[in-house]
């Protein structure tokens, strides 16, 4: 019996798998965590009232709609001003991060119901905004990429960071009933911009900020919505999911990541290169005029074939190759064809170097006000001659501006007259010249051998009307009458006025356009 006992007593411990292994200490410690986070951690969540709390913010209305257009016009607002404080103002408005909280806390515990009613907010949600966006800068006179808009249109791996640590915080924060913490979230993440960046691309027809800016949003939807159910999962929410079910869930988001990370990686590693590139060129073109010289603005075009590096450079000295031994140098560096165009500004001393960069950039901002004044101008003279901007001729070297006005109903020579004085009074140092159409043209009274007093200020416009339109003019009356006004013509504005008739002896001479049917006629 004894032995027998000592051999059953004895058999249990002899076993292997109750033998301890050398990761037994860590399997003990991992199991010790796991009771610690079940029991003190888990057990202090209101698993109801955070789902009561998300559901509520996660469903569509009337106030999420609106809030969703007032967000996104705040947003396409500042990023076509390139404020930075008024794109902040839309990121805090968006509600947008209800709906993707709702679907990662469904997705976390099964509720398919729940996942429909928020992907169908997020959906209609994201429609209304980019939608939006799009009316906004339809209506907009400004159009153009801004650096606000610029910087949400190349994502790369750094913003799959961001938007993973912020979910993190977010699903922390509506778990542990630190909702305050949202706010932060969604200033970080940011989903509200890249939306009216995709409704930007929409309306301007420019799909490479489209597609970039909807990668952005997409990026930072996916992260959220799949952070979020595994922080419901790791805080154990119950879930109607069966173990498999539960690994296919988990392997799916795995999946997720990586294919939203591989896109993003290589963004990110274009960027850096990109980044290098400039690095280097900007210092092996300031090593080619040593240190006495500044290189003041260095421009890269990745997209140009083959790329393009543009340089300012204030040197003591001229270099004659500086070009051709840059362009070489740094398409060996790189193996891609790179072309260098360096702008020499020749200066004596470092004193100098600073007042030419400073008188560089004034020149520069001068250049671009003058551009903004010639776009204005030419969208002024398309406005009141009634054609469109490509139909101005703009004469910069010369400073003239050139149009043909279409016929506007009730318009005489006198509207069109007082139109060319008021743009001319808006650009003083402009010749501005608006082709009125063939309309009629006044009568002239003669009294006592000359023009009327009260006739005379028509000269003047017929004059003006007679240079723009450049066809001939034909005057009917008294032969005396109408030696008298082609005289004054002839002597005071250099118009030469054929006889169209012989009219009435009423001291009245009807002046019209002549045709060149007309003039061939007269001459035969």
């Amino acid at each position: 019996m004894n032995d027998s006992s000592q051999v059953e007593t004895a058999s249990p411990a002899s076993s292997p798998e109750n033998e301890p292994g050398p990761f037994q200490p860590v399997r003990g410690s991992l199991a010790l965590f796991r009771r610690w986070w079940r029991v003190v951690v888990c057990s202090g969540v209101d698993q109801q009232a955070v789902i009561a709390s998300v559901k509520e913010d996660s469903d569509f209305s009337p106030r999420y709609a609106f809030m969703t257009c007032m967000s996104a016009g705040i947003a396409i607002l500042g990023l076509l001003l390139s404020s930075p404080a008024v794109v902040i103002g839309a990121m805090l408005l968006s509600p947008l991060m209800g709906p993707i909280m709702g679907a990662g806390f469904a997705l976390a515990i099964g509720d398919y119901k729940w996942l429909r009613e928020s992907s169908k907010a997020l959906i209609l949600g994201t429609i209304v905004a980019v939608l939006f966006a799009a009316l906004v800068v339809a209506l907009s006179p400004l159009q153009t990429v801004t650096s606000e808009i610029a910087s949400r249109t190349r994502p790369n791996l750094f913003d799959l960071a961001v938007a993973l640590f912020s979910a993190l915080a977010g699903g922390y924060a509506m778990i542990r009933g630190r909702m305050g913490t949202i706010v932060g979230v969604a200033i970080a993440t940011a989903l509200m911009p890249p939306l009216a960046v995709v409704g930007f691309g929409l309306a301007t027809l420019n799909m490479s900020v489209f597609g970039g800016a909807l990668l952005l949003f997409f990026t930072n939807l996916m992260t959220i919505a799949l952070t979020a159910a595994a922080m419901a999962r790791l805080y154990g929410f119950r879930s109607t999911l069966s173990e498999r079910q539960s690994q296919m869930q988990i392997a799916a988001m795995v999946v997720v990541f990586i294919g939203l990370a591989i896109p993003l990686g290589y963004s990110l590693q274009q960027i850096a290169w990109e980044a290098n590139v400039s690095r280097q060129a900007n210092g092996y073109i300031k090593d080619q005029f040593g240190s006495s010289a500044r290189v003041s603005q260095i421009d890269i075009d990745f997209d140009a074939e083959p790329i393009l590096v543009s340089a300012s450079v204030f040197t003591p000295r001229i270099v004659a190759d500086a070009e051709q031994q840059s362009s070489r140098v740094l398409s060996r560096a790189f193996d891609r064809p790179i072309s260098v165009a360096i702008e020499q500004y020749r200066v004596e001393t470092g004193k100098d170097v600073a007042s030419a960069e400073l008188a560089a950039a004034r020149a520069q901002q001068q250049a671009q006000e003058a551009e903004i004044r010639v776009v204005k101008l030419r969208e002024n003279l398309a406005l009141v001659a009634g054609v469109t901007a490509d139909q101005v001729t703009i004469d910069t070297t010369n400073r003239r501006a050139i149009v043909s006005a279409r016929p506007l109903k009730g318009a005489t020579l006198e509207t069109y007259y007082a139109l060319e004085q008021r743009i001319a009074d808006q650009a003083k140092d402009w010749a501005i010249r608006i082709k009125p159409p063939a309309a009629q043209l006044p009568s002239l009274m003669i009294e006592d051998g000359a023009v009327e007093d009260k006739s005379t200020a028509q000269l003047s416009l017929i004059g003006w009307a007679a240079a723009r339109v450049e066809l001939p003019l034909g005057a009917t009356g008294s032969p005396e009458d109408v030696e008298i006004v082609r005289k004054a013509l002839l002597d005071n504005h250099a118009i030469a006025v054929s006889d169209a008739g012989t009219g009435g002896a009423d001291g009245t001479v009807r002046l019209r356009w002549l045709s060149p049917q007309d003039v061939e006629a007269g001459q035969d």
